[in-house]
């Protein structure tokens, strides 16, 4: 009985030995990195694993690239392009001919204002009409009557003089229906609204029978005209870097709509007032915009290149945490471990580096690739 049971506790160990070995090979996590285990200290998350060897490290180098400024902004129209018409008749609009973001040509007709200005003015006008038609007719009757001696030089004079007023008078009633745009041989109760330049209407201040005109309530601007071929770029530099730009400098500016073209600016002028809450002045570039591509309100990204090179630490891509839009890289931790801290990653570098602008010095060590560790804390 001793025999067969000893023979059987040999089996079962045979058995148990045979399982553990072939639950050994078809692990699949035997060639995983090891698991790491998070531990936050002093608002700082170091990383501990059993095998620091896994995750190898490289060193921060240094690298000379110019120095840019990259900031955010937006395509607004230059106002020394910009036209406003005013309609000069009170009135209601009957008539509107143009609308918001067309294209408009130097004279054509953008509306038509109803105005009992133009009937006064015809009015005023007529009656000059035959108060010089009266005057000449008393200069020449004053004239003969001097000529043959029945008057004295004196009353040609004063003939010559309401002559001359009469002229006057006429002269600025013509005026006055051309500056009201009627034509004085086909007058019309409506004045006719012409385009003073050619441009995009930016502004739209007046619909179908709505009130015109310099006297009346509101806007006495009834569209604006902008021409486009140049525009402004307003972009916001914070304080601390206003010192990296000035007067004359150029930059590359991209639009989001169109990241395959870039473009030149020059700096026009840089605001001497900050927002009181963002800290940024407005910098203004000056820019062609050939076939108008660039369309108002479009934001942009200008970028201000310095003329020294500057040195900066630069570290593999795949060193570089980017996590919830904030760049983190790992370093070497006392113990064993590894400790994330924040840096403030650039742009992409030639050799598959990328710039890290602040957060870390040139040959601190860092973890070569950040990914595969932070994976390892969510197994």
């Amino acid at each position: 009985m001793y025999r067969v049971d000893r023979s059987l506790s040999c089996l079962l160990a045979c058995v148990l030995f045979l399982s553990g070995c072939e639950k050994k090979d078809s692990d699949p996590k035997a060639e995983a990195p090891p698991a790491a285990n998070v531990e936050r200290k002093d608002g700082v998350d170091l990383l501990q694993v059993e095998h620091p060897e896994h995750f190898p490290l490289v060193a921060a180098v240094r690298y000379a690239a110019p120095s840019a400024l990259n900031v955010t902004g937006a395509v607004a129209p230059d106002i020394s392009q910009e036209i406003p018409v005013i309609s000069l008749a009170n009135g209601r609009v009957v008539n509107i001919h143009a609308r918001l973001g067309d294209y408009v040509k130097k004279g054509q007709l953008l509306m038509e204002v109803q105005s009992t200005d133009v009937s006064g003015a015809f009015n005023q006008y007529l009656k000059a009409v035959n108060d010089e038609r009266l005057a000449k007719t008393q200069l020449e009757r004053a004239q003969i009557l001097y000529d043959k001696g029945a008057i004295a030089k004196s009353q040609v004079e004063i003939a010559e003089n309401s002559e001359q007023d009469a002229k006057g008078d006429l002269n600025a009633s013509e005026q006055q229906l051309r500056v009201l745009g009627v034509d004085k041989d086909h007058p019309s109760a409506a004045v006719k609204i012409f385009a003073p330049a050619s441009g995009v209407i930016i502004a739209q201040n007046v619909t179908n029978s709505a009130a015109a005109g310099v006297g009346l309530a509101g806007s006495s601007t009834a569209f604006t005209i902008a021409n486009l071929s140049h525009v402004w770029i307003l972009c916001d530099v914070y304080e601390n870097d206003l010192s990296k730009v000035h007067l004359g400098q150029t930059a590359e500016i991209r639009l989001n709509a169109y990241p395959d073209k870039t473009f030149k600016g020059t700096i026009s002028d840089i605001g001497s007032v900050l927002d009181p809450t963002l800290r940024t002045a407005k910098v203004r570039l000056q820019v062609e915009n050939p076939n108008g591509i660039m369309r108002l309100g479009m934001f942009v990204t200008a970028t201000f290149r310095g003329s020294r090179d500057q040195e900066v630490a630069a570290t593999p891509a795949a060193a570089v945490l980017h996590l919830h839009d904030r760049d983190w890289v790992y370093i070497p931790a006392t113990g064993g471990g590894f400790r994330r801290i924040e840096v403030h990653a650039g742009q992409m570098l030639p050799g598959g580096l990328q710039q890290i602008t602040s957060g870390l010095q040139v040959g601190q060590q860092v973890v070569s690739n950040a990914l595969e560790l932070q994976n390892s804390t969510e197994q």
